[in-house]
């Protein structure tokens, strides 16, 4: 399977975990973040469910449940940490056992796992720490996987959704150069990870699998998926969430209204010793 070379990673100005109240704001419509943001490649979820010594799984981040129900699906049995009551909520409603705490600080009281998993969440742990608690509940030969997809729109309309960005919110986290090509943040999300899991000693056999993905998009879903990313909320406090969304939806309607968007889930894995 392709793996992902390794990339300079950005400045530590642009770590996420030290902007923890960006992932602490997806809660505020939690419905809207489980209906707009995109399920995970079955190939992923197999994968990693068929790797696992056994069925126990902590999902760190859970959010509202999107992977965790995917395991549960694949014959696993989930416990969710989850720092937002909100998210916790919405999950315990479609049927996943949930307790709110941030990762670094959740009190795992003796229970060990066969999988510790992450989808979309593991860039908002800080890293050492994250590898540390990993280490500790998983069982001898428990599989590691953190992942992520990439939002990778066809290029004429990645360059669109980029000017859009450099012209709305120029001095965002997130920049135009991100926009139009986000795999980049996504490789030094992998290589922070990797570097981490490798400083405690714990884990062997580091893979970066990836897995191809595809969606066929509307404007509506998109503008859906922009409301539910961490973008909505520095762009909502600048007073610019309606332009963004009105320009954006402005350049899909250009493109012919919807689009197809052939991408790719990214995966770090590991075997704890």
């Amino acid at each position: 399977m392709p793996t992902l070379p390794p990339q300079s990673p950005p400045p530590p100005s642009n770590e996420p975990h030290r902007r923890r109240e960006m992932a602490e704001s997806f809660g505020a419509d939690a419905g809207l973040y489980d209906r707009a943001r995109p399920r995970y490649p079955s190939a992923l979820i197999e994968a990693v469910a068929a790797s696992a010594p056994g069925p126990a799984v902590l999902d760190v981040g859970c959010g509202t449940g999107i992977a965790a129900r995917q395991f549960q699906a694949a014959g696993c049995q989930v416990l969710g940490v989850e720092v937002d009551e909100r998210m916790a909520a919405f999950a315990r409603g479609t049927g996943v056992d949930v307790e709110v705490s941030s990762f670094e600080t959740w009190e795992p009281a003796g229970r060990t796992f066969d999988a510790v998993v992450a989808g979309m969440t593991w860039h908002w742990i800080d890293p050492s720490v994250g590898a540390a608690k990993a280490s500790e509940v998983l069982k001898p030969g428990g599989r590691f996987a953190v992942f992520w997809y990439v939002l990778q729109p066809p290029p004429d309309l990645g360059a669109a959704f980029a000017a859009v960005h450099r012209e709305v919110l120029p001095d965002s986290p997130v920049n135009s150069q991100v926009a139009a090509a986000p795999l980049r943040a996504y490789e030094h999300f992998l290589d922070r990870a990797a570097d981490s899991l490798t400083a405690t000693g714990a884990f062997t056999h580091l893979e970066r699998p990836t897995y191809p993905w595809s969606r066929h998009y509307t404007r509506d879903e998109w503008l859906d998926q922009l409301r539910s990313s961490g973008l909505a909320k520095p762009l909502a406090e600048a007073g610019k969430l309606d332009e963004m969304l009105d320009r954006t939806g402005a350049a899909i309607d250009a493109a012919g209204g919807s689009f197809t968007l052939d991408s790719t889930a990214v995966a770090l894995t590991a075997t704890r010793n």
